[in-house]
């Protein structure tokens, strides 16, 4: 069976429009002046084309092909993929949100988030390939030199070379300071790059003239640990001053991985041998100037898992109007059948609400960051940009985390409502579940996202940051007339300020306490944050005629009667402290 998805159009303008009132930021915003509705909705449009008539129809034959390696280094994807890049680049896809002083179209984050999220869900594994190359992009115009921008940028937005970040070695997983990478000094003022990365998105295909690798690695006298990282380019072929490619450079894919999802997308194991290598920024600072693009590829992977729980819902959501099981409780609807349509029954109706409820609560939060990420790079307000960039420091592991476990969770849910046909590959569900999969493992698996939440976000800046997003939380929220969602949400508030506090102080005694609370409080953190998404929903909606607006509503209140009680309990499992967790002697897991 062949998945089928239309872009959300009016739930997104929704969200832009009438919730954040998008346009009057990129009116009161000189750097984005050049913004209109007339030309965000163009671009929707536009992109919402392009993705269900050519992305669409490559995703499951790109998972039945996967990408290849073909020996000597060379990587091949699947039949179809580098027709549709070269499309997609051509239309000036990836330098959508890119500077204009090197081509790029300066698109603010909170209307590219919406071309992501369409583009993660009708082909997760093409996604990738223009997503590295974005977030690579970010990473030199943030700590690039004048020349390295000029020669480099251009043609990553223009998708003539592709980007990558070489992060992971095999010893070292999420412990970058003990990286065994090399850089040695060379006499012309480039470095020889030694080393081998794994699970390198996009590290090697056939889909552009060059890959630029941003690489992590360690000069000679470099200090111990993460203090230690510098940050390299390391182009596939060299290139020349006037932007023209050289010889080939010594880095080449030692294998690509096999996968339980994204198969189309080339994970791929990186040898660098002797490479040529050009640092980027100052020596020992190659970290920080990292993760600009880390915090990108964070926030984009929780729109990953947005996109594919809509697709699931959309499919799932067909099918249950189709299917015939059974007899409704509530009586007959189709007399002259057999059986009623399985979406009369309240389960099913369940796991579709739950995914739709995620779905709008995700996009309405993403987007909520990303107006964030925009006034801390766009406004002239020097305390507006301060106050912004603390709240997207703050948010961005929810972003990642949250969003990746609600989502899928939520293709489970719609895989749930197939039954036996969910688990059965013609029908594509159990693909959207594989792919789903990687995006709560990537980019700092989860739990490494609650400890940053937890230990960097709250507890080292005292609650500072969390206690004014709950006060904001507070003030909107009273302006609600009273309803369920206004009290659970300030009982909610209530619940994570003592929860908060409690770990706070029990952190000073029990070093363990930050480890095994931190995914519990991320969630309840997380369900927090969607009861505030579902105050500013119901607020753009209430007083407004048609069944879009009262549907916004109703779900509302779903989610407040089934979904934020979550929290409480998640809250309840922090607050119990760590010591059931260690309590077992180490060969208890032998």
């Amino acid at each position: 069976m062949t998945l089928h998805y239309t872009a959300p159009l009016d739930e997104m303008r929704f969200t832009l429009n009438e919730v954040f009132d998008a346009p009057a930021l990129w009116q009161r915003t000189p750097a984005l002046s050049h913004v209109d509705s007339d030309t965000v909705d163009m671009i929707l449009d536009e992109m919402a084309k392009f993705a269900q008539e050519v992305l669409l129809p490559l995703n499951q034959s790109g998972d039945d092909e996967g990408a290849s390696y073909l020996g000597d280094g060379k990587v091949a994807t699947p039949k179809g993929f580098k027709e549709a890049f070269k499309s997609y680049a051509q239309a000036g896809w990836i330098g959508l949100g890119g500077s204009p002083d090197f081509g790029g179209q300066g698109m603010p984050k909170m209307v590219s988030m919406l071309t992501e999220e369409i583009l993660f869900a009708t082909n997760q594994s093409f996604a990738l390939y223009p997503n590295l190359t974005v977030g690579a992009s970010l990473c030199l115009l943030a700590s690039g030199s004048d020349e390295q921008k000029a020669l480099y940028l251009p043609k990553l937005y223009s998708g003539e070379w592709s980007g990558t970040m070489c992060l992971t070695e095999a010893h070292a997983g999420t412990d970058l300071g003990i990286i065994k990478t090399r850089a040695t000094p060379n006499d012309d003022g480039s470095y020889s790059i030694t080393g081998t990365k794994i699970f390198i998105t996009g590290g090697e295909h056939d889909l552009g003239d060059n890959i630029i690798h941003l690489v992590l690695a360690k000069t000679p006298n470099a200090p111990a640990g993460s203090k230690g990282i510098s940050l390299f380019i390391v182009p596939k072929f060299l290139v020349n001053a006037d932007g023209s490619l050289g010889e080939r450079n010594n880095v080449k894919a030692g294998s690509i991985e096999h996968k339980m999802g994204i198969k189309a997308s080339a994970t791929c194991v990186m040898n660098f041998d002797n490479a040529k290598g050009y640092m980027v920024g100052a020596e020992n600072t190659g970290l920080a100037s990292m993760f600009v693009m880390m915090n990108y590829e964070r926030v984009t992977m929780g729109l990953q898992g947005l996109g594919a729980s809509v697709l699931a819902y959309q499919n799932a959501c067909a099918y249950a109007c189709d299917r015939l099981q059974g007899r409704a409780d509530s009586g007959t609807k189709n007399t002259d059948k057999v059986a009623d349509p399985i979406i009369h029954h309240a389960d099913v109706r369940r796991m579709l609400l739950n995914t739709k409820a995620n779905s709008v609560a995700s996009r309405t939060f993403a987007m909520y960051v990303a107006c964030e990420l925009d006034i801390a790079k766009f406004s002239d307000d020097g305390d507006e940009k301060a106050k912004a960039s603390t709240k997207v420091a703050l948010l961005t592991p929810i972003v990642k985390a949250f969003l990746t476990d609600m989502s899928f969770n939520a293709t489970i849910d719609c895989q749930q409502v197939f039954g036996g046909h969910g688990y059965i590959k013609e029908w594509g569900m159990e693909q959207i579940v594989r792919d789903t999969r990687i995006s709560q493992i990537y980019e700092g698996t989860n739990g490494i996202q609650s400890l940053d939440l937890l230990g960097r976000k709250v507890i080292k800046d005292s609650g500072v940051a969390m206690f004014a997003l709950l006060d904001e939380i507070k003030t909107a929220t009273q302006a609600l007339n009273d309803s369920n969602l206004k009290s659970a949400t300030l009982q909610a508030c209530d619940t994570v300020a003592d929860l908060t506090t409690h770990l706070i102080n029990t952190a000073k005694d029990n070093p363990n306490t930050i480890n095994g609370s931190a995914v519990d409080y991320l969630h309840a953190v997380g369900y927090l944050c969607y009861a505030y998404m579902y105050v500013l929903i119901v607020k753009a909606s209430v007083g407004k005629e048609g069944e879009f607006y009262t549907n916004k509503i109703r779900l509302a209140d779903y989610f407040t009667a089934r979904i934020l009680p979550r929290l409480h309990t998640h809250a309840t499992c922090a607050k119990n402290g760590v010591q059931s967790i260690m309590a077992f002697d180490t060969a208890f897991f032998a």
